[in-house]
């Protein structure tokens, strides 16, 4: 069977080629009517645009790169998700590509795969995204982008963003735990790559200076966003003389590994630990007890940066100037069963 062309379309809606295509690239010159008119059509003979095809066809590209590198299988596969979506939405294809967020060739990695695979921008997810020499290097090449950052404010220098508030959420889960009564809480962190992980400690730290609570350094350890760097953080953690009566990882994996750290030592959660995550992934739904964390809508955010960049590069193609603003997500506290106020035993059956 014939699969529907683009030319079936045209002479189903009784318009010519160029307008269906224009209805296809939601390009806003076509009136409203028409492009219902055209719609219809699309949708009774069941034509499914070839985004691949449409590139090589034509002057512009319709395909969009995602660049990550994290260990999060979570993050990843919702930053996915979210770019995909976008992409479909507008009539576009996806390349992944992941790397080295080290390699100092990342850059020219990151041009050559523009041109080759003939992409029309690319998403950057943290720790790249954040990494000024490479988005200077990027736009130098004239590259389109749309970074992920961590970050209070859109930072108005110049380069589109999605950014997300990690500082708040973090004061919030801190203040969270210092209301149910505890002062030791300790901080382990993610990444030092990531900008996340200092404005998340940032928040930890900003809470304990606004309760009057002095800061204990060896409360702190380092990192990264991985479960194996929760669990050993954890045992270094409780096996101080004086440990801590909480415990704040930076993800949910973090968490994930100070709540298993906690179970092997025969310490109850949340009676005599209280532990609490960030970002509200599967880790902290699936665990037992679930665990307190921030949900950050990671596919949201990473669909809102796509769908940017794509109406970056239609603006581009009308003539029309750039939306250069940032657009702000705030991660909110989720209370679950991990954290609860000190008991010095499990409470009686």
């Amino acid at each position: 069977m014939r699969s529907t062309t683009i030319k079936d379309v045209a002479e189903q809606a009784g318009v010519s080629l160029k307008t269906v295509s224009r209805v296809i690239n939601n390009e806003p010159s076509v009136h409203v009517l028409t492009r219902e008119k055209v719609q219809r059509a699309i949708d009774a003979l069941g034509y499914q645009p070839d985004p691949s095809a449409r590139s090589l066809r034509s002057t512009r590209a319709y395909a969009l790169g995602l660049v990550y590198d994290n260990p999060n299988p979570h993050y990843i596969i919702s930053m996915q998700s979210g770019v995909l979506a976008a992409c479909r939405e507008q009539g576009y294809v996806l390349q992944i590509h992941p790397c080295d967020s080290t390699s100092p060739k990342l850059a020219d990695e990151l041009i050559a795969l523009a041109a080759h695979a003939r992409l029309a921008g690319l998403v950057l997810a943290p720790p790249m995204s954040e990494q000024a020499a490479l988005i200077e290097r990027l736009a130098a090449a004239k590259l389109h982008f749309m970074r992920i950052i961590s970050a209070r404010e859109d930072p108005g220098d110049g380069y589109p963003c999605v950014y997300v508030d990690d500082r708040d959420a973090a004061y919030a889960i801190t203040e969270h735990l210092i209301q149910l009564g505890h002062t030791r809480i300790g901080f382990l962190w993610g990444g030092r790559d990531h900008r996340s992980s200092p404005e998340r400690y940032q928040g930890y730290e900003d809470a304990l200076k606004d309760y009057g609570i002095a800061l204990d350094r060896e409360l702190v350890l380092p990192g990264d966003y991985s479960f194996d760097d929760g669990f050993r953080g954890a045992r270094k953690l409780l096996a101080l003389a004086n440990r801590p009566t909480a415990i704040f990882g930076s993800n949910d994996e973090i968490a994930a590994g100070v709540l298993a750290a906690a179970h092997s030592s025969g310490i109850s959660v949340p009676w005599e630990l209280s532990i609490a995550g960030f970002e509200d992934s599967p880790f902290s739904k699936q665990s037992w007890p679930a665990l307190t964390t921030a949900r950050q809508a990671t596919e949201e955010i990473a669909h809102a940066a796509a769908y940017r960049l794509i109406r970056n590069l239609q603006h581009e193609a009308n003539g029309e100037p750039l939306d250069l603003s940032g657009q702000g997500f705030s991660p909110e506290l989720v209370v679950r069963g991990s954290t609860a106020p000190l008991r010095s035993a499990p409470p009686k059956r």
